[in-house]
């Protein structure tokens, strides 16, 4: 058997942490088999739905690889296999019109509340004789469920779980506008799709007795389900976006890499051992359902954020280069190749964003100077060791380590610390007391620029003195 998983996300709302969770999940087990992994977009709904919505669903798959076979397959276009099937399940007496309105069934449901029984549909129309059946009225098409024993959901990740099936009531199939209803549309499309596998969040599990009961009746082949549970917040509380739920879109504009958010989102609920970094070719290698946790997972921030830094530490500048250019708000056309600044920014940034900002100071000077830093590093004697230091430039060979050498020779020779001339010259050149290391810092920015930024900022704070 060739397995074959969906992705069947609603364009009602954005793909967020959970949606691409469980997009990875499916992913990954369709190519730890070799299978096929499809997409399905779920636009039956269509007052809800929204291309913007549909866009961020295939933008947030792209940029984080989970790539589909076939082109994606758009549930609203199928409609004629879905009212056929309901056709079939009438014309088999497995399912019947009926005409309740919405003020009686209304009504039912709460006297049944009243009473302290479950709300839910009583049958009313289940066995109306034909004098009976209203004529020219509105009507909805619901399955005949099974009134005696239970249905079993046989789940890959919770195990075996049972359903009274006096519990379930009558499932409508066809809206009184004659379009199907989701539970009817996902069987049939699972079904005809050849899905073997379905892999969802445990949200759906109140629905799968219902459509087992749907494929049984159909006469189709039942799928193996594997519902994942849900994400919560830190505190315990269902994700929101005060814990980080926004469009999963969002964390590439705010810097993360999408190997480490997948890196993230395999961990959050899935465990291999002790280990804690995947590549995608290892979680492909690994991944199981077997080892998916049956409770809640926690959304946790810092953890995101140390893979994330782990992972912008350990890829090569060429594969950071597209994704900082992307994010850059500044020109470099004049400076530096990003190739030669990447990697001596790659230590110190959590995130793609850090990274911009530290590589700035290699493309624009400063107009302004932290007030901070400047009365923290400038005195007296600071003006002596600037003017010795580009006299010494203006007359050597520049290279980033022949300038902290100078630094450290000058510094040496006042009796005073490194610092006392480094920062100053971090200061100028960069607005702040940070960069990164010296020699890297110099010799990237070169002799001219270097020169001309300190002497502009001398002029600036000895005018402003």
């Amino acid at each position: 058997m060739t397995v074959k998983t969906r992705f069947a996300p609603s364009p009602t709302g954005m793909l967020h942490i959970g949606g691409a969770r469980t997009a990875l999940f499916s992913w990954l087990y369709a190519r730890h088999f070799g299978g096929e992994f499809v997409l399905r977009i779920e636009d039956t709904d269509k007052e809800r739905s929204t291309d913007e919505a549909t866009q961020v669903i295939l933008d947030g798959l792209q940029w984080l690889g989970l790539d589909w076979d076939g082109e994606p397959v758009y549930q609203g276009a199928r409609q004629e296999q879905h009212i056929a099937a309901v056709n079939q399940l009438l014309d088999e007496g497995k399912a019947y019109r009926c005409y309740c309105s919405k003020e009686k069934l209304d009504t039912m449901r709460e006297k049944q509340r009243i009473e302290g029984r479950k709300a839910m549909y009583d049958g009313t129309c289940r066995h109306l004789a034909a004098p009976d059946i209203p004529q020219d009225a509105p009507y909805v098409v619901r399955f005949k469920s099974a009134e005696e024993g239970e249905t079993w959901v046989k789940d890959l990740v919770l195990g075996d779980v049972c359903f009274p099936n006096v519990e379930l009531d009558d499932l409508i199939l066809q809206r009184t506008d004659g379009t199907p209803t989701y539970n009817l549309a996902v069987v049939v499309d699972d079904a005809e799709m050849g899905i073997t596998h379905v892999v969802r969040g445990s949200d759906h599990l109140n629905n799968s007795p219902r459509q087992i009961q749907l494929y049984e009746a159909l006469g189709l082949q039942v799928p193996a389900f594997a519902h994942i549970p849900l994400i919560h917040g830190a505190d315990g509380a269902k994700m929101s976006k005060r814990h980080g739920s926004v469009a999963i879109t969002e964390y590439r504009e705010k810097g993360y890499l999408a190997c480490a958010v997948n890196n993230y989102l395999a961990r959050l609920g899935w465990s291999h051992g002790d280990e804690e970094v995947f590549t995608m070719e290892q979680l492909i290698e690994h991944f199981d359902l077997q080892h998916v946790g049956k409770g809640a997972a926690r959304f946790d921030q810092d953890k995101l954020d140390w893979l994330n830094a782990h992972w912008i530490k350990n890829s090569s500048a060429e594969a950071l280069l597209p994704a900082v250019q992307r994010l850059l708000d500044y020109e470099t056309t004049d400076g530096p190749a990003l190739l030669q600044v990447i990697p001596c920014l790659q230590e110190r940034s959590k995130n793609l964003l850090d990274l911009v900002a530290g590589a700035a100071l290699f493309y624009v000077a400063p107009q302004e100077y932290q007030e901070k830093a400047v009365k923290k590093n400038f005195k007296e004697g600071t003006w002596d060791l600037l003017a010795k230091f580009v006299r010494k430039a203006e007359t050597a060979a520049w290279s980033g380590e022949a300038a902290q050498q100078w630094i450290e020779d000058i510094c040496a020779s006042e009796g005073v610390n490194m610092g006392k001339l480094a920062q100053p010259i971090r200061v100028l050149i960069a607005g702040v007391p940070v960069s990164p290391p010296m020699d890297a810092t110099l010799g990237l920015l070169g002799k001219d620029e270097t020169l001309k930024r300190i002497q502009r900022g001398v002029n600036k704070l000895q005018a402003a003195a």
